[in-house]
This record gives C-alpha cells, sequence and structure tokens, in this order.
C-alpha cells in the first residue's frame, strides 16, 4: 500500500506538472496544441479519479465509525448521527469540488 501512494505522490508531483509545462512550452513554440490538450485531459481525468477515490475513502471510514458507535451505545445513536451527516456533507463538498475544478480545466480546451 504504501509504494501505491508512493507511485501516485510521484506522479502527481513530477509527471502531471512536466506534461503542463511542456505542453506550454510547445504550444509557445509554435507546435501544435496536442501535447496541452491531453496534458488537460488528463489532469482532470486525473483530479476527478483522486477526487473521487478520496470522498469514497472518507465516507466509508465515517460511516463505519458512526455505525461502530452506535453499536456500542445506542442510547447516543442522536448525538452521533448529526456530526456523521454533517461531515458526510462537507466531504461530499470536497468531491463536488474536484469535479467543478476538472470540469473548468475541461472547458480551457
Amino acid at each position: 500500500m504504501k509504494k501505491l501512494i508512493s507511485a501516485v505522490t510521484t506522479t502527481m508531483l513530477v509527471g502531471v506538472p512536466s506534461l503542463v509545462f511542456a505542453a506550454d512550452a510547445a504550444a509557445a513554440g509554435g507546435g501544435s496544441g496536442d501535447l496541452k490538450m491531453f496534458a488537460i485531459a488528463f489532469g482532470a481525468a486525473f483530479a476527478i479519479g483522486i477526487g473521487a477515490l478520496g470522498g469514497a475513502l472518507g465516507q466509508g471510514r465515517a460511516a463505519a465509525a458512526a455505525l461502530e458507535g452506535i453499536a456500542r451505545n445506542p442510547g447516543a445513536a442522536g448525538k452521533i448521527t448529526t456530526p456523521m451527516i454533517i461531515g458526510l456533507a462537507l466531504i461530499e463538498s470536497l468531491v463536488i469540488y474536484s469535479l467543478i475544478v476538472s470540469l473548468l480545466m475541461v472547458f480551457k480546451l
């Protein structure tokens, strides 16, 4: 799992910015914009993929922790449910933000 996280982080920090900078250099040199279009499309797809994955993992952990807490103490269900729903809404807002960012990148094409 650590190797996967390391590979994804390396790709995000090194691979994607290098594609974007290369696309800007190609566009400035009068080259075709194919590389720039590829970099923008790849970045948009990567952003929404990571955003959806992170949101799903966060929501799963939040729901599991809340259900475990309710199972241990059924009397606290009311006190656990409201903060859990607020937390899930905040997580979902981050996923929607990644969707908006990716759409802005695609419309920039």
